[in-house]
């Protein structure tokens, strides 16, 4: 019996080594692997990035006046229904539908809102009410027809964008209403400020409130990412290096910082600003930790799928229109407040707003893709773009060009990451 022949490691000139990874450099290694994860995660958020890119950019084209306190606090303000309209129209993107009755539905409860609170002559709080009830009618009126009838959304909404813009003009008399209440109007305008001083004096008064506010939400943004690191260690998942994990909070944190101080510097904070990080909170959980955002993206995946698993689709899809109503409504009182008037002309165009702002933020075409934080930040696109613009003097016929081409460039990406994803 032979002996079998030993396998021999090759070896250099010299007599060292030269096995498959023995030239490997560890700190070579280390790096490509930090530098890799970086990439991918930059990727994972890059509509992130395309709004920090087009807030320097405008910053620059405005030599400063895009990121005046002033200007930061309007933009805000100015841009409120649409993200509030974004919210709601995102769920229903994801679930694979499209709404395009909402601008209608906020001009007639707009309309609506004017008769209760100034004709009427009825409170503030119960005018406000009554238009939400009225926004949660027209929602259950569509999505009858869309859940329970089986008529597509993109007729339904198709028909209710002309039936409630016959009848906010009904309503309205093709008049003007005003004006509201201060407290109506305040959901628009007001601002919470000086609940515990100031600062300073003239125009460099700093409100208190305004930075206390800042200065917990980096906290609270800290110590939620710290904890789910340390969640993914200890399952042994994998995490970002530990250089790249603090630059990103020290850039998010300063981000968040120079947002607080702003508006500590105009006027304190918006309350379309804490309607919207209440809308934000409520319905991130509610995408993210409830059956019911895992059924809307079950559906928007694969509907015949979710029906085998035993979700109620209809259902699901009746209470989405419902949602939509509310919000829609919502979005209605805003831009009803800030104008401090009711008129024939509100809400043109916010339903193309909406749906762009959903896009921007990373929706899929086909549904089962999309978040509520994604929606915010491709309405603050269009928000800055419309802004940006507009200092600059451009006219509306531009605007409307550069935001037409920046939505179909963000949906062709979209189906170029599509597209890339399959080959692999």
């Amino acid at each position: 019996m032979t002996n079998p022949t030993p396998t021999q490691t090759p070896t250099g000139p010299t007599g060292e080594s030269t096995a498959v990874g023995a030239n490997i450099n560890p700190v070579e290694n280390r790096f490509t692997n930090w530098l890799s994860h970086v990439l991918g995660d930059l990727g994972k958020n890059g509509i992130f990035i395309a709004l920090i890119a087009v807030v320097v950019l405008f910053a620059i084209l405005t030599d400063g006046i895009l990121l005046r306190p002033q200007n930061i606090s309007n933009l805000i303000v100015q841009n409120g229904y649409i993200l509030v309209l974004a919210i709601g129209m995102v769920m229903v993107i994801i679930a694979g539908h499209i709404d395009l009755s909402v601008g209608s539905v906020a001009a007639f409860v707009g309309a609506c809102s004017g008769v209760f609170a100034v004709q009427w002559g009825l409170p503030w709080w119960l005018s406000v009410i009554l238009s939400l009830a009225i926004g949660a009618a027209v929602g259950v009126w569509q999505g009858f027809w869309i859940a329970y009838v089986g008529i597509p959304a993109f007729i339904v909404t198709l028909a209710g964008m002309l039936i409630f813009r016959g009848l906010a003009l009904v309503v309205l008399g093709n008049a003007n209403i005003g004006s509201f209440p201060t407290e109506y109007r305040a959901l628009g305008n007001g601002f919470l400020s000086n609940v515990l001083g100031v600062f300073g004096s003239g125009r460099n008064e700093i409100d208190i409130m305004t930075l206390g506010v800042g200065a917990l939400a980096i906290v609270a943004l800290i110590v939620q990412q710290v904890r789910t690191r340390r969640g993914r260690q200890k399952y042994s998942q994998d995490v970002e290096p530990l250089t790249w994990f603090v630059i990103k909070l020290v850039l998010v944190s300063a981000a968040i910082g120079f947002f607080a101080y702003a508006l500590a510097s105009y006027k304190g904070i918006p309350i379309t600003l804490i309607i919207l990080a209440v809308l934000v909170l409520v319905y991130s959980v509610v995408m993210n930790r409830t059956v019911f955002g895992r059924h809307i993206y079950a559906i928007g995946g694969n509907r015949h799928a979710a029906e085998l698993s035993g979700i109620k689709t209809r259902r699901v899809d009746f209470w989405l229109f419902v949602n939509m109503g509310v919000l829609a409504a919502l979005a209605g009182l805003i831009f009803t407040a800030r104008l401090n008037l009711a008129g024939p002309k509100a809400g043109d165009g916010f339903e193309l707003e909406a749906i762009s702002a959903a896009f921007i933020g990373g929706a899929a075409v086909q549904g089962g893709v999309g978040t509520i934080g994604g929606a915010i930040i491709g309405g603050l696109i269009i928000g800055v773009l419309n802004n940006g613009m507009s200092i600059m003097g451009i006219g509306i016929e531009w605007q409307q060009a550069v935001k037409g081409l920046v939505l179909l460039l963000a949906v062709a990406f979209d189906v170029y990451n599509k597209r890339r994803s399959g080959s692999h």
